[in-house]
């Protein structure tokens, strides 16, 4: 079986000859050097790069890092070149609804009118007594199902074979019985499953995303999980390629596009690469797309359709088989008709009037994606050698440590969460939902911002602005959308003239606790001290400036400071 210390080898460069288009001109050769220079210009006019800086500084400056440590470069070179390992599928991709809960007559609605709308196949999560009557009407032979349990998949696959033997309909082949590739029946499932001519097995690798696991340790984790159901069923008397054929990989995809659309194509490399070092080639990895449930928002969800889109579209680009879009209102509860619909219609928008399957790998040959693949794949196979070495204990521990990465990140907003941590609608009515219990696993990644939304603060913050409006509405903008991240409201004081003036309307607000300054620095140069004086002796017990730190001020709030504990000081201070 598979060799865990055999990393996977590089691709081969192109020659001169594969390199180059048939199109070129002489005058479309342009070196890294010229690049640089052009976008060093830009950016220096935005004030993003200094006269003295060197045009290189570019790639520090447009090279995103991910959880991982892996650079997200702007431009790719010959370095990252193509491993031609196409995605399986030729044409779209399979449009897959997730439909569950506890009312089996209500689910077995949804799913009639998600296949009624152009859905093409179904994830049920249900219990067996009641899969009858979930797929009731469902055509099981043009419409794969596969099937998904809270634990042991075993009494719903029998419920569904004893369904299938009653009805006599011939299954489609991408049918899934759904055991988890860890679990202890993955053996007897995935012998059913052959005896009906289906798949039996699902590596479920969102299992590790939804506990906060980064790209590559998703990408590990699938990879032994993989092969951890690929031995059981080998000792089990499967070929290896029959067990490779009953596997279906299940990952997460992010509105992080490029990672996403890499770390798919990153996971096809290395399923070859394990089945290469067992024996086997040309079975292609079926791989099944899910947009990520913690990155959704339970408030401004709307914004939630945006992410949902995005990461659509990496899971298509990236070659998924299969992709499922999470209505936008899940994190709310159960979604309802027009989130389904929403859900459904952003996979034919992409396939239908985008034509983004219409190319078999479309990231293929972009060098920065190949880079980004190869960087992927090499630290997830470090990553499966660690899980293969120490086991799932210390895997865990890895999660954990990047999960705090990833809240230390959000907390000072260098992770913006539109319509949370960013830009929040205190005034918004949320859309009311039954609670889903396929959410109560998952922690969201705005989830503490959410829980200070949850609870708004009892009393304002007075924004004291100074000066006329143009002088300091960026910084009153800044401060309130701070605040507001908190479930902090403000009284803003509007044009002020002197401290009088501020003190005036700082009273006829009701004199609350807690003040904010903003102006700007000239103004704080010349009146800030004394408007902090004055509102303290008008009734202000804590001031905080928008800004650099102040000796006058409590406290300040600026870009990069740690978001989360600010707002709690000033909820404290408010309470």
């Amino acid at each position: 079986m598979t060799d865990a210390s055999a990393t996977p080898p590089p691709p081969e460069a192109p020659t001169p000859e594969q390199g180059t288009l048939a199109l070129a001109q002489p005058e479309d050769d342009h070196t890294v050097a010229e690049w640089e220079k052009a976008a060093a210009g830009v950016l220096r006019k935005a004030g993003r790069l200094g006269d003295e800086d060197p045009d290189a500084a570019v790639w520090d400056r447009l090279t995103r890092t991910t959880l991982d440590g892996i650079g997200v470069t702007p431009l790719g070179t010959l370095a990252g070149a193509y491993d031609g390992l196409r995605p399986s599928r030729a044409g779209a991709w399979d449009i897959r609804a997730l439909v569950g809960g506890p009312d089996a007559k209500l689910v077995n609605e949804a799913a009639l009118v998600d296949l009624d709308g152009g859905v093409t196949s179904l994830w049920v999560h249900a219990e067996p007594a009641d899969l009858p009557t979930v797929l009731d009407g469902v055509l099981l032979d043009l419409a794969p199902v596969v099937l998904d349990a809270s634990g042991d998949v075993r009494p719903l696959a029998r419920a569904f074979a004893a369904l299938v033997q009653q009805t006599g309909v011939r299954l489609h082949p991408d049918t899934n019985l759904g055991a988890d590739a860890l679990a202890e029946e993955v053996v007897e499932v995935a012998t059913a499953a052959r005896e009906l001519g289906v798949r039996g097995v699902v590596v479920n690798a969102v299992a590790a995303h939804d506990r906060g696991a980064s790209d590559v340790q998703e990408l590990g984790y699938s990879l032994w999980a993989g092969v951890t159901a690929l031995r059981a069923l080998v000792a089990a008397g499967f070929s290896v390629a029959e067990a490779a054929a009953t596997l279906e990989f299940r990952y997460a995809a992010t509105d992080e596009q490029f990672p996403t659309i890499a770390k798919l194509r990153a996971a096809r490399r290395l399923w070859a690469r394990a089945l290469e070092l067992s024996g086997e080639v040309g079975v292609a990895q079926r791989q099944h797309a899910v947009t990520s449930r913690p990155m959704l928002s339970k408030y401004d969800p709307y914004v939630n359709m945006l992410r949902g889109t995005v990461a659509a579209f990496a899971g298509g680009v990236g070659g998924a088989d299969a992709v499922t879009v999470l209505p936008f209102d899940s994190a709310l509860g159960v979604p309802e008709a027009f989130g389904r619909r929403i859900a459904r219609n952003v996979n034919h928008l992409l396939i239908d009037e985008s034509h983004v399957a219409a190319v078999a790998d479309p990231a293929g040959g972009a060098y920065a994606v190949e880079k980004l693949t190869d960087d992927l794949a090499a630290a997830a196979w470090a990553e499966f050698q660690l899980l293969e070495k120490d086991g799932a204990a210390a895997f865990e521990e890895r999660v954990a440590a990047t999960v705090a990465r990833r809240e230390a990140e959000i907390a000072r907003r260098k992770r913006p969460l539109t319509g949370l941590s960013e830009f929040p609608n205190l005034a918004e009515a949320l859309p009311e939902r039954q609670p889903d219990p396929l959410n109560d696993a998952v922690r969201r990644y705005g989830a503490s911002f959410e829980e200070l939304r949850d609870e708004p603060a009892a009393a304002p913050v007075f924004l004291a602005t100074l000066g006329p409006v143009a002088q300091h509405t960026a910084r009153a903008t800044f401060a309130s959308n701070l605040l507001a991240a908190g479930g902090i409201a403000v009284e803003v004081a509007g044009a002020t003239a002197d401290a009088d003036d501020l003190a005036g309307k700082y009273r006829a607000a009701g004199s609350p606790a807690v003040v904010c300054l903003a102006g700007s620095d000239a103004a704080y140069a010349e009146w800030g001290k004394a408007a902090a004086e004055t509102l303290r002796d008008a009734g202000a017990t804590y001031v905080i400036v928008a800004g650099k730190p102040a000796d006058h001020a409590d406290d300040n709030a600026a870009i990069g400071i740690d978001a989360l504990a600010f707002l709690h000081r000033v909820r404290e201070q408010l309470a």
